[in-house]
């Protein structure tokens, strides 16, 4: 098993509000996250550093997670826990109004792979070599597009297609839509909507199943292909692949 994972301010914005990381515990478990923040005077920046920094902690501070019933209370504790810092925080300090954060997380142990997700940051797994996204956004297009009111086509350039419905930090109450996905992948990759508005599926499969690169190479390139494709937004990657003949 290989895993990396790599933040980018990209070509527009002054400064990176995005959190990334990659932990493993004691019980060769591994939690991946990717948090985009939102909000003035650099609150972005605090907001997804409070979320990635609270489930990390909590993370490495147990041997185990436990079962997979323990694994989804334990992610909806945290959210609250971290909803409520972040609440905390903006009440503190009034000019940061309006922060938040999106999360994404992917919780992998010898007995189940859970997805957790909220705001519009996305969890894939890669399965014969294909991109499968796993995580469903909580933006006011994809709502449209669900009632069937937008095409997949017209929600790419709406607008308002960065307005979120959901958000750590939004609302008193957060809740994270969690997904329990078969373990029998080749790898897990978690991004913000830096990456997935400037690549296609195809062109990200493209680098993942590069055979030539190593993990890191994969992950500096699609960084460079997000730049280079405009790279409008902080860019990060949280990437874990099996190695050949590898099984999880």
């Amino acid at each position: 098993m290989k895993s990396f994972y790599l933040t980018d301010a990209g070509k527009v914005r002054s400064h990176n509000e995005d959190s990334v990381t990659i932990l493993k515990n004691g019980n060769n478990e591994y939690l991946l996250m990717v948090a985009d923040g939102m909000g003035g005077h650099r609150a972005g920046e605090v907001a997804s550093s409070l979320a990635v920094t609270h489930f990390g902690k909590r993370f490495t501070s147990m041997s185990s997670i436990g079962s997979k019933l323990d694994a989804v209370n334990w992610m909806t504790d945290n959210t609250n826990e971290v909803n409520k810092q972040i609440l905390d925080y903006a009440e503190e300090n009034p000019n940061s109004k309006g922060l938040g954060t999106t999360l994404v997380l992917a919780l992998l142990t010898k007995d189940y792979l859970i997805f957790g997700n909220i705001g519009d940051s996305s969890g894939y797994v890669v399965k014969n070599k294909k991109l499968h996204k796993i995580t469903k956004d909580h933006t006011l297009v994809n709502l449209l597009v669900q009632a069937g009111d937008l095409t997949e086509e017209e929600a790419k350039f709406h607008p308002k297609k960065n307005v979120l419905m959901k958000a750590l930090g939004a609302s008193e109450k957060a809740e994270l839509d969690i997904f329990d996905v078969e373990r029998d992948v080749e790898g897990i990759l978690l991004c913000s909507d830096g990456l997935t508005s400037m690549l296609l599926n195809e062109q990200i499969e493209k680098v993942l199943n590069d055979e030539e690169l190593d993990i890191e190479e994969k992950v500096i390139k699609l960084i460079r292909k997000s730049n280079a494709r405009g790279g409008t937004d902080n860019i990060s990657i949280a990437y874990l692949m099996l190695e050949s003949g590898e099984k999880l």
